[in-house]
């Protein structure tokens, strides 16, 4: 075992002893270390968005919408209800078991590993943080190596509110991750594409870990005869190029009705034109393309959907040194582009028109099921008939993202989009195993053991008919 694994594994074995003391922490005790967590966003927000900025390039204003606001709502949110979650609940006991009675217990699964990724690097590693810490476990994160300023700020943090055998982080490459992979972490939640997603899920089989899985896909936005337009086009454009397109939950190709096809363009067109009509001096609010191999891949799609036919009607401009992609829309789009194939993952939006709500579900129905489903439609019998349709981790209607911070609703994918919850209750449940504690009274149940006689099997029959 080389010096690092030893490390490594000494750090788990400290974690694992402090699991066992955590196991029994009180709400108010979890709840001050989230109250910690807080106060020291609120005393370092301006190098919060100082580190997104030299990471990406990434806007004041958006890092605080996109990054630290919801980090606050989330925790208001866990504090205001942890009690409630902690409490052991009762169901009802069953007339064949009377004389019981049950409860279950939420208790920490342990020590948790949290790989976080780059494209919200300061949410998307506090979020599960957050829920790990309120259901009473030790951490391990290993955050993105893209964003480095964002890692090392996380890391600091964590240093300056909890000791290393609680809460503690391990910065590296893909290297560093599946070393750490290697150890018998009782969960790990993992963040990123479903290529690397599948690995994590081998890894972790590999020590019986349970895993959540935050994952990606292609997210369709469908857009009917009936919809707001100019209401439509800000939103998805919204929805689009935040973050550069760098966001999971993204639209990642359009189907718009015949119809209104043109108006719908139109409109967004001049909404990204009131953003800024001159590229090479584009909104200071605009963040760049992580790193020049994105930069490159996203690139390349472009021209590739060029060769075979696509037209770019807006954008398409690309500045290489600084790693700066326009927002672009593409028509005259075909399904057998790579553009539709791959999660895009940046500021491209594909348009396909459609006549047929049936042709658009089968479309969707024949990909792999995608984390977010989009629909702006007045109509309640399409709203519903694409809801019922399609599978997909959650529909939003005449809105984009609003999902991921609805306090109350589970965020997660489906399959190749994902497995598991975060957030809020959901959150804290992944990261808590809900213990059951039955207990024995005066259960007349010894009145069905051996010797089967005839009363014992007349007894059995009329308990299976009636009671059971």
């Amino acid at each position: 075992m080389t010096d690092t694994a030893n490390s490594y594994n000494s750090l788990l074995k400290s974690q694992q002893v402090k699991a066992l003391e955590l196991r029994t922490s009180k709400a108010k005790e979890r709840i001050k270390k989230l109250k910690s967590i807080k106060s020291w966003i609120e005393d370092n927000e301006e190098i919060i968005c100082d580190a997104l900025y030299s990471d990406f390039k990434k806007s004041r204003h958006e890092t605080y919408l996109s990054e630290i606001m919801p980090m606050y709502g989330e925790i208001r949110y866990i504090i205001k209800n942890l009690k409630n979650w902690m409490y052991p609940k009762s169901v009802s006991v069953p007339l064949f078991f009377i004389g019981t009675s049950n409860k279950r217990i939420p208790q920490p699964k342990g020590n948790a590993l949290i790989i976080s990724p780059w494209n919200y690097p300061f949410l998307l590693t506090m979020k599960p943080v957050l829920s790990a810490i309120a259901a009473g476990c030790t951490v391990i994160i290993k955050p993105s190596e893209l964003t480095e300023n964002t890692s090392e700020l996380i890391k600091k943090m964590m240093h300056e509110l909890f000791t290393e055998d609680e809460v503690t982080v391990i910065t590296g490459g893909a290297d560093t991750a599946i070393e750490l992979q290697k150890l018998p972490f009782n969960h790990v939640f993992f963040t990123g594409s479903p290529k690397v997603g599948k690995l994590v899920m081998i890894a972790a089989a590999k020590n019986l870990a349970s895993v959540t899985l935050e994952l990606g896909g292609k997210s369709p936005t469908i857009v009917d005869e009936t919809a707001n337009l100019k209401e439509a086009a800000i939103k998805i454009a919204y929805g689009k190029f935040l973050n550069a397109g760098q966001t999971c939950i993204a639209p990642d190709y359009l189907f718009v009705h015949t119809k209104v096809k043109d108006k719908l363009l139109e409109e967004i067109q001049s909404y990204l034109k009131k953003l800024n009509d001159d590229p090479e001096n584009y909104s200071k609010d605009y963040c760049r393309i992580i790193n020049k191999g994105h930069f490159s891949r996203i690139v390349g799609l472009i021209k590739e959907a060029e060769s075979e036919g696509a037209q770019v009607i807006t954008g398409g401009h690309s500045r290489e040194t600084d790693a700066f992609l326009e927002p672009t829309l593409l028509t005259q789009i075909t399904p057998e582009m790579r553009i539709m194939k791959e999660e895009i993952f940046g500021p491209l939006l594909p348009v396909l028109e459609y006549t047929n709500l049936q042709e658009v579900t089968s479309f969707i129905n024949k990909n792999e099921k995608p984390l977010a489903l989009y629909i702006y439609s007045k109509n309640r019998g399409n709203q519903d008939f694409i809801t019922k349709e399609t599978s997909s981790g959650s529909v939003v209607i005449n809105d984009f993202a609003i999902q991921f911070i609805y306090h109350g609703i589970p965020f997660g994918g489906i399959n190749n989009s994902g497995t598991g919850y975060s957030g809020g209750e959901e959150g804290f449940k992944e990261f808590s195993h809900l213990k059951p504690v039955i207990k024995n009274h005066f259960s007349p149940s010894p009145l069905f053991y051996p010797p089967y006689t005839k009363f014992v099997k007349k007894l059995t029959r009329f308990a299976a008919k009636y009671l059971a």
